[in-house]
């Protein structure tokens, strides 16, 4: 996908007082920079922040970092903050490759993978967001009982994210191959500006979501000591 430079959003975004220059000082530091004591939520490639800035408006007791590394896209989802005044949603722009040096072990209790960049060639698949190598990242800061929820309509993509699963530490806790027709995934979803676009020319959306093996063993193992 090409991206149109926007003129200026670069100097916008240096000088925005909404996004964090310095993320790699802040590992372990996030709620004391919040201010609070609120679950931490992140989505990596925010685009124009249709998700993630309908998700701080909605839920004002959680804290919101997006991640995005274009500023061409980034300038709009710092738009949308500030035209909400949503004190809860800040930004980073980066590489989502460098997120181990920017939050501490357990320090994010949710991670969003909206309709992520496919990175279609062979070689390129290790920069897939839900790829193997991208799962081991995000087990190095997902708390104890913290998920992860993958969208998106590319159906390669998707087959790919569902066998790397096996190699890591998480499993698939639910899936979906038609989440709008799926009543209980389905419940709560807010769009992203791609989704709202491929779901009105009848293409369907696929998603995941995972925990970690042993807090589903965990879980269970609860479970049976109630019963």
């Amino acid at each position: 996908m090409r991206l149109r430079n926007v003129p200026g959003s670069m100097e916008a975004i240096a000088e925005s007082p909404y996004v964090v220059h310095d993320p790699e000082k802040r590992p372990g530091a996030w709620r004391a920079y919040f201010g609070n004591d609120n679950p931490i939520h992140l989505e990596i490639g925010v685009g124009k922040g249709r998700f993630i800035a309908a998700m701080a408006e909605q839920h004002p007791d959680i804290n919101y970092v997006g991640i995005e590394k274009y500023s061409s896209v980034l300038i709009k989802a710092l738009e949308k903050k500030e035209e909400k005044g949503l004190s809860n949603l800040v930004f980073i722009r980066g590489d989502a490759e460098l997120v181990t040096l920017w939050f501490g072990k357990g320090e994010v209790s949710r991670i969003y993978l909206n309709f992520s960049d496919p990175w279609p060639k062979k070689r390129t698949a290790r920069r897939r967001l839900p790829s193997r190598e991208f799962l081991r990242r995000y087990d190095g800061i997902l708390e104890q009982g913290g998920t992860i929820e993958f969208k998106t309509d590319n159906r390669d993509l998707f087959d790919f994210a569902v066998e790397e699963v096996p190699f890591s530490v998480f499993r698939i806790d639910q899936i979906t191959y038609d989440l709008h027709n799926d009543f209980e995934m389905n419940a709560g979803n807010i769009m992203t500006e791609y989704e709202a676009r491929f779901s009105a020319k009848g293409n369907p959306i696929f998603k995941y979501i995972l925990c970690r093996k042993e807090d589903l063993t965990a879980s269970g193992s609860a479970q049976e000591n109630m019963e």
